[in-house]
């Protein structure tokens, strides 16, 4: 195996995982409202990631495209998207939603290919389509038989789909596009930080060192799985990348079940085994059609 692609499976596969693992993380900040950590998630990603614009010699791209009017509307509405499934990703843990998180981030590869069949006028495969209903099936079954409709799985899916794929639009590479992202709403972020803390409601510096720590590591939690992944995208295929995918969604489901003692109830079960099923069915054909395609 060359070096490059050990480089690229070692980085991909760490990003996915602290991906996977990050509900042990946001738990530890249950003691604060999601929506304020939300706030200091892009206000210290934000000071993580731009001295690493500079370092990395993007600053060309940063002021070209924080100059381009269109650039930065097409930003601003991935950064509300990002920014709402961010807090309903931090919501739903929090108040013990783990199992509907993974289940929202095994339907979103399912739901991007949906997004591309309507939007950018893709043509589907017949496994493809056959993936795309056992996932309507299932969530149908769970809402319908089980009474259980999983909102809060398909919004995650959804809006990080919608996200995903506003991004292919605007010309930024990953590492721009997520420095503008936080900066646009660390705007609105410190404002309503600044307003909390005058009436004394807010955690920071207010509850302990420990819990300020936290918030501001909120930082590495969004930044460092990003660049990891970059790293890891360049140097795999793209059906490589498809598999690891399945990394985050499967630690936080294993999460849910033996550390946080969610219940696992039949529908739910039918529902994550269908669900499953059309993962395999979506992953072995896109292999295949990879491989044909190479």
């Amino acid at each position: 195996m060359q070096k490059a692609t050990v480089t690229g499976l070692g980085a991909a596969s760490t990003a996915y995982l602290i991906w996977g693992l990050s509900p042990i993380y946001w738990k530890s900040l249950a003691a604060v409202p999601a929506f304020e950590i939300l706030m200091h998630r892009m206000i210290w990603s934000f000071v993580f990631l731009l001295p690493l614009i500079f370092l990395t010699d993007h600053r060309n791209a940063f002021k070209k495209a924080i100059s381009s009017p269109r650039v930065m509307l097409i930003l601003l509405a991935t950064t509300l998207l990002v920014g709402f499934n961010w807090f309903l990703f931090i919501w739903a843990i929090n108040s013990d939603h783990i199992l509907q998180t993974s289940l929202g981030y095994y339907i979103n590869p399912l739901v991007n290919v949906l997004l591309g069949m309507i939007f950018l006028r893709e043509r589907l495969r017949r496994v493809q389509m056959i993936a795309l209903f056992l996932a309507a099936f299932a969530v149908g079954l769970m809402t319908v038989r089980y009474g259980h409709f999983p909102w809060v799985s398909l919004a995650l899916a959804f809006s990080f789909a919608f996200y995903g794929l506003i991004r292919k639009i605007a010309p930024v590479g990953a590492l721009v596009g997520l420095t503008i992202e936080t900066m646009l709403l660390s705007i609105p972020a410190i404002g309503y930080l600044v307003y909390i803390d005058t009436l004394g409601k807010g955690a920071f510096l207010r509850v302990s060192a420990g819990m300020d720590v936290l918030l501001m590591g909120a930082a590495l939690v969004t930044a460092l799985p990003l660049l990891l992944f970059t790293v890891g995208a360049r140097r795999l295929h793209l059906s490589t990348i498809g598999f690891l995918q399945y990394i985050a969604p499967s630690c936080t489901f294993l999460l849910a079940i033996l550390v946080y003692g969610e219940p696992l109830v039949r529908g739910q079960l039918l529902t994550f085994i269908l669900i499953w099923t059309a993962l395999i069915l979506f992953s072995v054909d896109s292999v295949v059609y990879y491989r044909k395609n190479e």
